[in-house]
């Protein structure tokens, strides 16, 4: 599978003790490089994090951003008392009450009012952190779902221009021999033009060197040899970025060759066009992983 390595994904959970957002963007790069902004509280995390992030990355610049909100205490739970502050508070208040000729009786709801005597109960870090993994994992699933969407496209431009090039290629071919018996006739119609007698083993000489100049099977074979190459990498699949785009210089080169071996004004377009081609695989290629 081809991966663009362009893509973003959000996920939004509401758990018990509050609620949470993942966001992962990211863009092309020539290495992997992952930033993460998380909250202090849960930054321990940030290497198991990343330990996923590579084991199913390769390449791209990658952002990941987490947001918390984490409620004190749920609808559902019981209040914690403060039992050593509430035994303090009912011993200072009976020792007064000692001193009172006639005192009130101890109202407990004033003492829950007491600062301190009610403990906020706090979620467990450690489920929290095992839900913020996991939130985590399904982020950058979703996060490779769309690379492998975009790769997909990529997949089938790059497909569409290989197949442009080996019928570039394939007409260039064909018309080679044309294009020498022309250049043939070409060279005799002007020797007749000026008059000069040639004897058919000079002339001959001259078309073998004219056929030496204008031979470019290797170069057609060699465009062949890399639109094969790069068919069969895309078909593989996986992170193959970087081979492609060493594909790409490969091609360009050829294409060059191509271009200065050219003695027909036909050549050169196809040569051309080749090199055209050439750079629209190359500039999408950048953001495949």
């Amino acid at each position: 599978m081809i991966r663009s390595m362009t893509a973003f994904a959000r996920q939004s959970e509401q758990l018990e003790w509050g609620a949470l957002v993942w966001e992962i963007r990211s863009v092309n790069h020539r290495y992997l490089e992952p930033s993460f902004k998380l909250p202090e509280s849960v930054r321990s995390l940030e290497s198991n994090l990343r330990e996923k992030l590579r084991s199913q990355l390769s390449r791209g610049k990658i952002e990941c951003g987490l947001r918390l909100q984490i409620q004190a205490t749920g609808q559902d739970a019981n209040l914690a008392i403060n039992q050593v502050l509430l035994e303090q508070l009912v011993s200072a208040s009976e020792s007064l009450q000692q001193k009172i000729e006639q005192p009130s009786p101890l109202n407990p709801l004033e003492l829950l009012k007491w600062p301190g005597i009610v403990e906020e109960s706090q979620p467990d870090s450690e489920a929290i952190g095992e839900q913020i993994l996991a939130a985590f994992q399904t982020t950058l699933n979703q996060l490779l779902e769309s690379r492998e969407r975009e790769g997909t496209v990529l997949k089938q431009f790059i497909e569409q221009r290989l197949q442009t090039i080996a019928e570039i290629t394939a007409s260039v071919r064909q018309q080679l021999p044309q294009i020498l018996t022309a250049q043939r006739q070409k060279l005799k119609d002007r020797l007749d033009e000026l008059k000069t007698d040639l004897d058919a083993d000079r002339l001959e000489q001259e078309m073998v060197i004219l056929a030496q100049k204008a031979d470019v099977d290797e170069e057609l074979d060699r465009l062949d040899a890399h639109v094969d190459e790069v068919n069969r990498v895309l078909t593989k699949g996986g992170a193959c970025g970087r081979r492609l785009d060493f594909l790409m210089q490969e091609l360009n080169r050829e294409a060059n060759t191509l271009s200065s071996k050219s003695i027909v004004t036909d050549t050169t377009q196809a040569a051309v066009e080749l090199k055209v081609l050439i750079e629209q695989m190359r500039e999408q290629i950048q953001n495949i992983e």
